[in-house]
Formats: C-alpha cells, sequence, structure tokens
C-alpha cells in the first residue's frame, strides 16, 4: 500500500500512539478511513462522469499513463526509439563520399 512495507506501518503506529494516545488512536484511525473512501467515491464518481461525457472516447483516456506525458519522457523514449532504429539506408542514387572526395557543390544555391 503506498509504497509502504510492515516496518513503516509500525513506525507510522507508534509515532500515532506517542502523538495521540492510545485512546484517541482508534476515532482518528476511524476518520482517516472515513476520508479515504470519501475520496475514493469522488474519484469513482468522477470517472464515472467523465466516462458518460466522453462516450466512446473515453476508452482512449482510460489506459492512458499520466507519466507518459511528462516532457522528459517524452524526449527519452523518442532518443531510445531512434537510437535502438536502424541506421537509415542510402537513398538510391546517392553514395557516400570516398576518403577525401569534396561535397558536391552548387553555385547557384549559395
Amino acid at each position: 500500500m503506498f509504497g509502504m512495507g510492515w516496518p513503516e506501518m509500525m513506525v507510522i503506529l507508534i509515532v500515532g500512539v506517542m502523538v495521540f494516545g492510545p485512546d484517541k488512536l482508534p476515532e482518528i484511525a476511524r476518520q482517516a478511513g472515513s476520508f479515504l473512501r470519501g475520496v475514493r467515491r469522488m474519484m469513482d464518481d468522477a470517472r464515472r462522469d467523465l466516462s458518460n461525457e466522453l462516450g466512446d472516447d473515453y476508452d482512449q483516456f482510460k489506459d492512458l499513463n499520466l507519466r507518459d506525458l511528462n516532457p522528459r519522457e517524452f524526449v527519452r523514449k523518442q532518443l531510445s526509439d531512434a537510437v535502438e532504429a536502424e541506421p537509415d539506408p542510402v537513398p538510391p542514387g546517392k553514395r557516400p563520399l570516398k576518403n577525401g572526395e569534396r561535397p558536391p557543390f552548387d553555385p547557384d544555391a549559395t
């Protein structure tokens, strides 16, 4: 849950007992649980409303990973795809320059 294991949960429990006391801790846990249920209910309602409004287009957004929208991730993905791709073959009618050969020069283009 939230990337936390049993040791982290125990530390939170011990700190909670020390700060709030053992008599108030169950009430605080009950309030936290009702708060999380309320947040989950709001998320489900928002998802349902979005699905109703978008209709068939909702399927495009349902599996969207928000991390993919980060510009850094986009650039990283594009660069890794470019590195993994095979180099472009030499276009037909063109050949690579030989060692020491000068590239063609077009005086009208300059």
